[in-house]
């Protein structure tokens, strides 16, 4: 498919918007890809194809007049956070921040490098002079005003990739923390991945046992939705008072453990007895019975990484 224009006469520029969709694919797709790598993310690769066909569209819509109001500010941020939404969902604000801040720092890194070797290229002024032309004659302003704009740019990337690089940084430091874990309740497996946090000191203050904090949510088709509820809400002291009005069947492994939050002062978490609690590190496993699990209301990780906190005495040898 082609489209002609042709102004007074002459002969105008040919576009196969077939080559120029195709092209501009390629080209999000890549870009949409290292931004995954750099956020350590692995998205599916339907949603990274859908969201670059996205934006291969949306290249395409403007070479219609009709359609001159594309090339606003608003519209081309729209539709790239369309593409970050579509490539790589949305699990929480900092996360989807983030991924958009990524998303445009390579898009500046790979500007800049097609700047750049533009301007390496070149063989002669004239090829930079003309491309310094503009209607209405001036130069030397136009001069200007594109140095400008290329410092501009050149700063905002800069400023975006050292932030993108600091939390690619805290991401790895993160991920070498990680390990999957297995907790055994009543013969039954429940899997999901743990951070071991050197600084979480919580034990059992009768029994000195350490206590590994889960997300209620890996254990919610267990609990009564009553007692998912007040976990969430905070209400472990009521939901004790209360625990003789609403049969359980881990009962017997029910234990209530104290701590001391950062804002709230004393507090009560409602923790449950396993089986067993495995944890595997980079192939090295540690099994140990001797763990309270307790359970937390919230989400751990904004981003979804990991649904534990991995207390350190359960990975010393």
């Amino acid at each position: 498919m082609e489209c002609r224009s042709r102004e007074g006469g002459e002969a105008g520029l040919t576009v196969y918007i077939d080559i120029l969709f195709l092209r501009e694919l390629l080209v999000d797709g890549a870009i949409l890809l290292t931004t995954a790598w750099v956020r350590h993310l692995r998205p599916k690769r339907w949603r990274v194809l859908a969201s670059a066909a996205f934006g291969a569209c949306y290249v395409v819509l403007m070479l219609y007049p009709q359609l001159s109001f594309l090339f606003t500010l608003g519209v081309k941020i729209i539709f790239s956070v369309g593409m970050v939404w579509i490539a790589f969902g949305f699990l929480s604000l900092q996360h989807f921040i983030r991924n958009i801040a990524a998303f445009y720092s390579v898009n500046f890194v790979a500007a800049g490098a097609v700047l750049g070797l533009y301007y390496l290229l070149m063989q002669g002024s004239g090829e930079v002079w003309r491309t310094m032309a503009i209607a209405g004659g001036s130069v030397q302003a136009e001069l200007k005003l594109s140095l400008f704009y290329l410092a501009a740019a050149l700063g905002i990337g800069l400023y975006i990739y050292r932030a993108v690089l600091a939390g690619k940084r805290e991401k790895e430091l993160q991920a070498s923390h990680l390990a999957d874990v297995k907790v055994t309740i009543d013969g039954q497996l429940y899997a999901c991945v743990g951070l071991i946090d050197t600084g979480n000191q919580l034990y059992d203050p009768l029994t000195r046992t350490p206590v590994m904090v889960l997300e209620v949510s890996q254990l919610e088709d267990e609990l009564p939705p009553s007692w998912v509820k007040s976990i969430r809400e905070g209400g472990v002291d009521r939901l004790v008072a209360g625990m003789d009005d609403e049969w359980f069947k881990w009962q017997d492994r029910l234990r209530l453990v104290p701590f001391r939050g950062v804002t709230k002062g004393s507090q009560f978490m409602l923790a449950l007895k396993p089986d067993a609690v495995e944890v595997n590190r980079e192939g090295q496993v540690y099994e140990t019975k001797r763990v309270l699990i307790g359970l937390d209301g919230g989400k751990l990780a904004a981003d979804g990484a990991y649904q534990a906190i991995i207390h350190p005495a359960m990975v010393q040898s």
